[in-house]
């Protein structure tokens, strides 16, 4: 083979669902340059992976034909040991020769630092771009995760999403042998379903891209997108319309079609009476069909199709589409009108048919669990002067919040819960407040999502994430890997969220204990664990830490220093980090870091507390004055930063602890704390740890990094 190869590769199978496919296209661009790297195969040249439903494609338009060969220097016996004081090679010669497979003329000696030894050069050649090729492509697809998959030939077959039905493998336009399930690699790909051939020889993956445009398959997704999108907006303008923004559901058609074609519909204005929220979901959850907006924003009796196919002959398919999506919203506005028959409180007492899981009991339980701790929420905000907290709003709203899940409307479109029971909850008459906290009670369900948009929905929301992360906890339903059932991870990320940006007060391990007692004195007595609480508290302070270094912009050791410190009241903790982002480069704040992290790993080195820490520090065994003037100035800036801390002046504070810096390190340069002495050596003990243990309540200066680690 020539210096540099084309590379192609396609799995061809049954459709891939679309939600899967953006994601696996760039892990097996991830795979297959780890092995090209790896074998050395890969130069200059982009590996680029695209896929479309049915099917999974590479290409690299220049890799190495063959492995570069390896030169491997082998060291022998010194010369002193090989050759005897004539010159002559000794057994010890003779063997290495052996070993390398080379006469011993072909050796040679190479100086090193220890004297001079034998040396062998060998060559290893490179192997073939084709034999490494077809050995690791099996095993690259091997690696690819699929939320699931399955054996589609036997138990020892490949595990696929779907099963495989042809495999294009080229390098320089020639077949590899290699099989996958129980498809042969060879040259031939596949057009369209229905618009394109059945049987396609390529040879480059630049031919490959072209003849399947011909078949009318866009294999590059991004070329589809622009297809869509371009056809949608001329669609839409051409009716003084504006699409419905969709992110989610562009990517979507994106890769459920090979050859994406919009077309236009229509349905009756009479429907425009339902509420938007559940035309639009109707449209785009079943149907994956673009609402229309007109120029005021008001939803237009119009909607956008992205079909598989290069036109719509005779409007056929558009008029199938009219009446699937008629049928669709005359169910929807059935379920209104029906589910509105009795009050939305009415449907409380069906929620205790409805299991939420199976050891935490029904809705109905939940409901009473997350009334709870929502009251008492607005009750510690009302409280701390927050006078917009109603604990009567909350606790209707809490009440409220899942009679929509026994709703048929709900039951039909699962997406609209929460969203529904504010429809309807407006609808009969609900204040605004209430009927919005039931409406937004799921949010925020991601970190770009709004958080829900006032005090009552925030509790509501904040409660009922609550509720879920310490009942599954508590039963053992911790998230581990990608399995996360409950969602429990996005809930702690919205508890953080919601905290952050409202600034709201609160501690989350009183709110963790709160919820924990609810769990307890329900129906079903839960006893949750101090160490589970812990548990609790250190997920959640995971997303913080997260939320914060990525959105905040604090750095880690900022972050650490104030939650190691105890801190979890949020919006608290954010002060405080930003205080010590304030004076971290003063001269003084981080070598007193150093000098504490020297002071815990001394403390640590001494073993168990018990075994040295006396009840108070004794000033009649200090041995030195730096040992008192330590003692006498720790009191004075203790006194002072303490007056500080409690008015919530953190900045100052820390600027008079790290004022301590000039008696630490005089105490550090005149002091020996190991001490011969086994009281006095007690006593410096136990002062560094009161220092430590007092001026580590705003943060511990010990997870501050040094100023070479940088931040």
């Amino acid at each position: 083979m020539k210096g540099t190869a084309d590379f192609l590769f396609e799995i061809g199978c049954e459709e891939i669902p679309a939600g899967m496919l953006p994601g696996v296209i760039k892990e097996l661009n991830v795979i297959l340059e780890k092995y090209l790297k790896t074998y050395n195969l890969l130069l200059d040249a982009p590996v680029e992976t695209f896929g479309a439903p049915r099917r999974l494609a590479a290409s690299c338009v220049k890799i190495r034909g063959r492995q570069p060969d390896e030169v491997k220097e082998l060291m022998g016996p010194p010369k002193s040991v090989a050759f005897d004081a004539v010159g002559k090679p000794t057994r010890a010669a003779e063997s290495f020769a052996q070993k390398t497979g080379l006469p011993i003329a072909k050796l040679s000696f190479v100086m090193t630092s220890k004297g001079e030894y034998l040396s062998a050069k060998q060559v290893i050649a490179g192997k073939s771009a084709k034999e490494i090729v077809e050995e690791f492509l099996p095993r690259a697809v091997a690696e690819i995760t699929w939320p699931k998959s399955m054996y589609w030939t036997g138990a020892t077959g490949l595990r696929f999403i779907r099963p495989i039905r042809w495999v294009v493998a080229l390098l320089d336009g020639k077949p590899l042998r290699l099989t996958l399930g129980d498809a042969s690699a060879g040259r031939y790909t596949v057009g369209h379903r229905f618009l394109g051939k059945s049987k396609i020889p390529v040879s480059s993956a630049k031919d490959y891209i072209q003849k399947l445009r011909a078949n009318f398959v866009l294999v590059r997704p991004e070329e589809r997108r622009k297809k869509i999108e371009a056809e949608l907006g001329k669609l839409a303008s051409g009716k003084g319309l504006r699409i419905h923004e969709d992110s989610h559901l562009m990517s979507l058609v994106t890769y459920l079609n090979e050859y994406p074609t919009a077309i236009l519909g229509g349905f009756d204005p009479a429907y425009l009476e339902l509420p938007d929220e559940i035309l639009i979901t109707v449209m785009r959850g079943h149907q994956k069909y673009f609402a229309l907006e007109k120029k005021d924003g008001s939803l237009a009796p119009n909607f956008l199709a992205v079909i598989n196919l290069d036109k719509d002959r005779a409007g056929l398919i558009r008029a199938g589409h009219e009446r699937v999506l008629r049928a669709r919203f005359a169910d929807a506005r059935f379920f209104w009108e029906t589910d509105q028959k009795c009050r939305l409180a009415d449907y409380l007492s069906k929620l205790s048919a409805v299991t939420y899981q199976a050891k935490l009991g029904s809705y109905g339980d939940k409901v009473d669990r997350v009334r709870t701790l929502a009251r008492w929420l607005a009750e510690q905000w009302f409280a701390s002067g927050i006078p917009q907290a109603s604990v009567a709003a909350v606790d209707r709203a809490a009440e409220l919040a899942k009679c929509d899940l026994v709703t048929d409307m709900v039951r039909e479109f699962t997406e609209l819960q929460g969203i529904v029971g504010g429809l309807y909850a407006k609808s009969q008459g609900e204040p605004e407040e209430v009927a919005w906290a039931v409406y937004d009670q799921y949010k925020p369900a991601g970190l770009d999502d709004p958080i829900p948009r006032n005090l009552t929905g925030q509790a509501l929301a904040l409660a009922d994430k609550m509720d879920s992360l310490v009942g599954c906890f508590a039963v053992g339903l911790v998230p581990s890997g990608s399995s996360d059932p409950f969602a429990l991870r996005r809930a702690a990320m919205g508890i953080v969220k919601i905290l952050i940006e409202t600034k709201l007060p609160v501690s989350i391990s009183m709110t963790i204990a709160r919820s924990a007692k609810a769990l307890a004195n329900s129906s079903h007595m839960i006893a949750v664990s101090p160490e589970v609480e812990k548990q609790i508290l250190d997920f959640i302070l995971d997303r913080a830490r997260f939320v914060l270094k990525e959105r905040a912009g604090l750095a880690y050791d900022e972050i650490n220093a104030v939650l190691a410190a105890g801190a979890d009241d949020l919006v608290d903790a954010v002060r405080r980090m930003e205080a010590i982002k304030a004076i971290r480069k003063t001269k003084n704040f981080e070598p007193l870091a150093v000098s504490f992290k020297r002071i815990r790993k001394i403390l640590e080195k001494a073993g168990p507390e018990a075994a040295w820490k006396l009840p108070g520090v004794r000033l009649d065994l200090f041995a030195t004055a730096a040992e008192l003037e330590l003692y006498t100035r720790a009191a004075e800036v203790a006194k002072q930063a303490d007056h500080n801390k409690r008015e919530g002046r953190y900045r100052e504070a820390l600027q008079k602890i790290a004022g301590l810096r000039p008696e630490v390190d005089q105490f550090f340069e005149q002091v020996m704390v190991m001490a011969e002495d086994e009281t006095v050596k007690k006593n410096r003990l136990t002062l560094l740890s009161g220092l430590l243990s007092e001026f580590s309540t705003i943060a511990d200066f010990s997870e501050i990094a040094a100023p070479e680690q940088g931040k």
